[in-house]
């Protein structure tokens, strides 16, 4: 991100929706990075994103189970892949911390995301639909064979992403983890967790706690 952005101080869950969702199309992946003014090989770029991480099998289950009335999987995806999938999530899923790796190397930032879309591996329908489009494989290609060329590109689509849907009404923060400490605040806090001290434990655990959870993150970020 450029210094010098101003960031919100809220954050909502909700606000989610808006992300692209893993079953899109490279037609409706287009059309969804192209509202926010990304092109093509901003929205291959960034997907490249998901080289790191793990998902769900909430995301990709759709994939291995009853694909469509054809097939029972979905037809792209490497077949050994597939059935390790099937294995890890299956139908009746009783396990809701179950899921994938979104790449082989998911705690390295590097371009085996766009290695594994080559041989049919990738997670998301979403993912592996970039490799089935003449308008996105070659961007695939280029990027899965020269990591360097990903590297530079990624930070290109990141700055112009990091410019999207700024609002003058925020704030440069000091620490990009957190929203800024306001003085007021902090002394505020500071004597709610001193004072708290002389309370009884229940009457602080349930008027209190938000603040001095506050508190102690601010704490911990300081020290």
């Amino acid at each position: 991100m450029l210094k010098g952005r101003k960031d919100g101080r809220v954050s909502k869950a909700s606000e989610t929706v808006n992300l692209p969702a893993p079953t899109l199309n490279v037609n409706q992946l287009i059309q969804s990075f192209a509202k926010r003014g990304l092109g093509v090989k901003d929205m291959v770029t960034l997907s490249g994103g998901h080289t790191l991480g793990f998902s769900h099998c909430s995301s990709f289950q759709a994939r291995v189970h009853n694909f469509s009335l054809l097939h029972d999987i979905d037809p792209s995806l490497n077949t050994q892949f597939a059935l390790d999938l099937k294995r890890k999530c299956p139908k009746q899923n009783t396990n809701p911390s179950a899921g994938h790796f979104l790449d082989t190397t998911s705690s390295v930032f590097d371009n085996d995301y766009y290695r594994q879309l080559l041989v049919g591996k990738g997670l998301f329908s979403s993912d592996q639909s970039l490799v089935g489009d003449q308008r996105t494989r070659w961007i695939v290609e280029a990027f899965a064979k020269d990591q360097g060329l990903f590297f530079r590109e990624f930070v290109a689509s990141m700055l112009k992403l990091g410019n999207v849907g700024v609002s003058e009404n925020g704030e440069v923060r000091l620490n990009c983890k957190v929203v800024n400490w306001r003085r007021e605040r902090s002394m505020n806090l500071a004597s709610i967790f001193f004072a708290s001290s002389f309370l009884p434990p229940l009457v602080f655990g349930e008027q209190l706690s938000n603040d001095v959870l506050l508190l102690c993150v601010w704490i911990r970020e300081k020290c």
